[in-house]
């Protein structure tokens, strides 16, 4: 469960990235976008299947997992982009494949219709792209930051764990839980957990979601069925303001696909890509 690194670094705006890479160094490159408040570590299962065919590379944003977190930071979905932008020239990936989970999915399409990112297809998996967004917890974690982040370390550490327990429909492995929960129950992680979600509001969505029919490239948008957190009906409506985009579901997942369907995100995943 734990045998996960991520073994290079990138100096960016916002602090250091840690990224790796898996696969052929002549395959197919395919990007992994991460979401809050997660990190590459769901995407760990997903990377070594398609690193059987491509060259898969994982990073955690700033403020997130092993990557640099700290007073100040700004780590907001609109830094996020800039920083995907910067890393894919950086890795010197001319048109990429990315998918992309949750806040990243806005991540990676702020970085194309903004920052004119060029990808050759796009996999959207239960994607923060649609207002309204944010759960009542969410809003409610946000709106309280100050007296959040001043809970003793052993009840911010209770309420991380049942937030990020949540978005598992069929329920998380203790020691999955654990790796997700550790990097935000440390000295610097507690501010950071509440940090990310005060700089993130709806605004960063509302200034691409009328151009989501501009998107000229394959895309395919994944969603749990079960998904509690942003439902289901958000990825009918997502995919049906895409020019020709494919919808699949993923029966009994709930937002964090990647732990609940791996299998069949997989298989999605690889079909979608070996299209061309």
């Amino acid at each position: 469960m734990n045998d996960w690194t991520l073994d290079r670094t990138f100096a960016g705006p916002s602090g250091e990235v840690r990224w790796t890479a898996l696969g052929p160094a002549e395959a197919p490159p395919v990007v992994l976008v991460h979401g809050t408040p997660f990190s590459s570590y769901v995407w760990r299962g997903i990377a070594r299947g398609l690193s059987q065919d491509h060259r898969v590379y994982v990073w955690d944003l700033p403020g997130y997992g092993a990557s640099a977190q700290y007073e100040g930071q700004d780590v907001s979905l609109g830094a996020q982009a800039g920083v995907l932008c910067e890393l894919l020239d950086h890795w010197g990936l001319v048109e990429p494949a990315v998918a992309a989970h949750d806040f990243g999915g806005c991540v990676a399409l702020r970085a194309r219709l903004l920052h004119g990112a060029r990808f050759r297809r796009l996999a959207l998996v239960d994607p923060v792209a649609l207002a309204p967004w944010g759960s009542p917890a969410y809003r409610l974690l946000g709106g309280r930051a100050e007296a959040f982040g001043a809970l003793p370390p052993e009840l911010h550490r209770a309420l991380v764990r049942e937030y990020i327990g949540s978005a598992s429909h069929r329920g998380l492995h203790p020691a999955v839980l654990d790796r997700l929960v550790a990097p935000w129950c440390t000295g610097s992680g507690q501010p950071a957990f509440y940090r990310q979600i005060t700089q993130n509001d709806q605004r960063f969505t509302d200034e691409i979601q009328h151009r989501y029919g501009q998107l000229d490239l394959p895309v395919l948008v994944c969603w749990g069925t079960e998904d509690t957190w942003i439902p289901v009906t958000r990825g009918h409506e997502l995919a049906g303001l895409i020019p020709g985009a494919e919808l699949r579901l993923l029966e009994g997942a709930g937002h964090l696909v990647q732990e609940d369907a791996p299998a069949e995100l997989t298989a999605a995943l690889t079909r979608f890509l070996r299209r061309g």
